[in-house]
């Protein structure tokens, strides 16, 4: 037991440092390259930031824990909304200026629906796997093309003036990234070894240590940046950074799970897990469209965010006893 909690510990400390790393590589690699900045506001920090959830979800899925892998995705939306979007309302009121965030926010929403018509029957099988696979492509593709007809929002004016803040040499961001996803990997697999011999050494289901430790912890990244963002006034990356993750939790991350290793759907993912999710994706579609026109998230919506995470997080504590 306590070799798994040191193994938790230092896999997370490392997947978050390594998943940063990562992503400040593939950030000036995209600049050098010419990518505009929205795009890689919204591809390469929003979808990069979850890298650690897909390294996890698929190595669980590889070793045999569905379950492990079901609930890093689904866990890691409910704390994207609820605990991140909830502690940095708290620390600072988030503004959404950006139309393409308010765009994509009904994207999400229908993704959250379609991911219940995919594992409504019980199974999750590698056709509905790629079913969620070819709609993240798809996102990626309408992604690139916004990001072509709106090089002036106010999300691509962060990303760029963040970029010529911290300035990298092209060849430092390709060891960066290069050596990003090799420690994702070994930290990864660190995470899943010490999570699996946890749960069966207290006789807690993998579902509910992918909902609670490794969802929490594979949720650090965006926290982190989130964070530091609305202190400095980017509002539009904080929320960014936890939209663009839940598209990629909802579709790669489960769909790359299911296509390694088709499996069946606990009953409480859809009695209980899904429906947490899909309030809080209502939430947060509500909150940034406000009649007018700028959506926001002040102090005390963020207080109850997050108190409806602690909330979710007690109770599953709670049933695990």
């Amino acid at each position: 037991m306590a070799l798994s909690i040191v193994m938790i510990v230092l896999g997370l400390a490392l997947l978050v440092w390594s998943a940063d790393r990562f992503v400040e590589g593939a950030a000036s690699v995209a600049r050098h390259l010419g990518m505009p900045p929205l795009l890689i506001g919204m591809v390469i920090v929003g979808f990069g930031t979850s890298a650690p959830e897909m390294t996890v979800s698929a190595l669980a899925a590889m070793q045999g824990n569905p379950g492990l892998a079901l609930g890093n995705g689904y866990g890691s939306n409910i704390a994207n909304i609820a605990m991140i979007l909830g502690i940095t309302a708290l620390i600072s009121p988030i503004t959404v200026h950006s139309q393409i965030i308010k765009k994509e926010l009904p994207i999400l929403a229908a993704v959250t629906l379609f991911a219940l018509f995919q594992i409504y029957d019980g199974e999750f099988s590698r056709m509905d796997a790629i079913g969620l696979l070819g709609v993240f492509f798809l996102i990626i593709g309408w992604s690139i093309y916004q990001g072509i007809k709106n090089r002036g929002d106010a999300l691509a004016q962060e990303v760029d003036s963040e970029l010529d803040k911290h300035p990298m040499p092209f060849k430092k961001g390709i060891i960066w990234v290069v050596a990003g996803l090799v420690l994702l990997i070994v930290s990864s697999r660190m995470l899943v070894w010490g999570a699996v011999n946890i749960a069966h050494s207290l006789g807690v289901s993998d579902l509910i240590i992918g909902l609670t430790i490794v969802a929490i912890g594979t949720s650090l990244p965006e926290l982190a940046s989130s964070i530091i963002a609305a202190r400095k006034g980017e509002d539009d990356i904080a929320i960014g950074n936890v939209i663009g993750s839940n598209l990629f939790n909802t579709t790669a991350v489960i769909g790359i799970a299911g296509a390694i290793q088709p499996m069946s759907i606990p009953s409480e993912i859809l009695t209980r897990d899904w429906p947490v999710m899909a309030l809080l994706t209502l939430g947060i579609f509500i909150l940034g469209y406000s009649r007018d026109g700028k959506g926001s998230i002040n102090r005390i919506e963020g207080g109850v965010l997050l108190s409806v995470f602690m909330a979710y997080t007690g109770y599953l504590a709670i049933s695990a006893l």
